[in-house]
């Protein structure tokens, strides 16, 4: 079929970065308008540029091929969503099954009113501007979102006192079986960092809502957190955005710091100078270094205060 491409498996017994891969890629015998990698190296599409290959990489053309790809794909096979790579460690040993990463085709957004309506590939920093150029404020918080619609409607993302779950009207969800859904917001069951979308499902687009501001003030907002960032967060280093949860009435850096993990090292990573709620690769870290060094900082903080801290960063993938 003109425009299309089949997906064929890998090669059986592929090697990359030194590991052997999935024997082959995930069955799929139909045809889809977006583009299918098999053995994908994914650490260029990473925040912390470490980690082994997707067994199959797939870009969507729009909603409706990734419907009939997940309906074609072999109903074991795992699937995962991909947005801008911070906010998660991909381990050395790939990851099994499909990624799907979501492109220029889910990165769209309209107003009207109050409401903002934005794919589940666009940036936080799009979806604060365009609510800024419509005059819609509260959502100034997603410029400081190192990710897109759909990382943060999933994982309730949130900074400078406002989180997700309280501009998010719904979701438009595709789920693993190829059904597409809405989701009220109150459906998600949000908690701190956390919500309760099935495993597999994608979220392909969601609505917000704010309240009326003015665009230069919005955007004296928008300047105020991005000054905060830069001041406070290693923003030009490889890294992964903030690693743990904060612990319940304290800071995670604090409690990080106080256990004297600033600067902690382990091969190529290490804790942040600037900032200990993020680990660094310095250069030739490996995914395995970067999520010990993250255990040995829990270690040494659950040793020093009792506090067990709780990774915020998802660690993905064969080890």
């Amino acid at each position: 079929m003109s425009g299309m491409t089949a997906v064929a498996p890998a090669d059986a017994g592929a090697v990359t970065n030194g590991r052997a891969s999935s024997p082959a890629a995930p069955a799929f015998a139909g045809a889809t308008r977006g583009r299918v990698t098999p053995n994908a190296p994914l650490a260029p599409l990473t925040w912390f540029k470490t980690g082994g290959p997707a067994d199959t990489l797939f870009e969507p053309a729009d909603v409706a091929d990734l419907q009939d790809f997940l309906r074609a794909l072999d109903s074991e096979t795992p699937v995962m969503a991909l947005g801008l790579g911070s906010n998660m460690i991909v381990r050395d040993g790939g990851i099994p099954g499909v990624v799907v990463r979501l492109g220029k085709a889910f990165a769209k957004t309209s107003t009207d009113g109050l409401t903002l309506t934005a794919g589940g590939g666009t940036s936080g920093i799009l979806v604060s501007s365009t609510a800024r150029d419509a005059g819609i404020a509260g959502l100034e918080f997603l410029r400081s979102i190192p990710g897109t619609v759909g990382g943060f409607v999933r994982m309730n993302g949130g900074a400078y006192g406002s989180e997700t779950s309280d501009v998010l009207v719904d979701c438009d969800v595709v789920l693993r079986s190829g059904e597409l859904v809405t989701l009220a917001g109150s459906d998600l069951g949000y908690t701190y960092r956390h919500s309760d979308l099935p495993e597999g499902a994608i979220v392909v687009s969601a609505t917000f809502k704010g309240r009326a501001g003015e665009p230069a003030a919005i955007q004296a907002e928008m300047d105020r957190i991005a000054a905060s960032r830069e001041a406070s967060q290693p923003l030009r280093s490889k890294t992964g955005g903030s690693t743990f949860k904060n612990p319940e009435g304290d800071k995670a850096w604090q409690v990080i710091d106080a256990a004297g993990c600033r600067g902690l090292t382990r091969g190529g990573a290490q804790v942040s100078e600037k900032h200990t709620n993020f680990l660094l690769n310095t250069g030739g870290a490996t995914s395995a270094d970067i999520e010990d060094l993250g255990e040995d900082v829990r270690a040494r903080v659950k040793a020093h205060s009792g506090v067990e801290l709780e990774w915020e960063i998802q660690r993905v993938g064969r080890k």
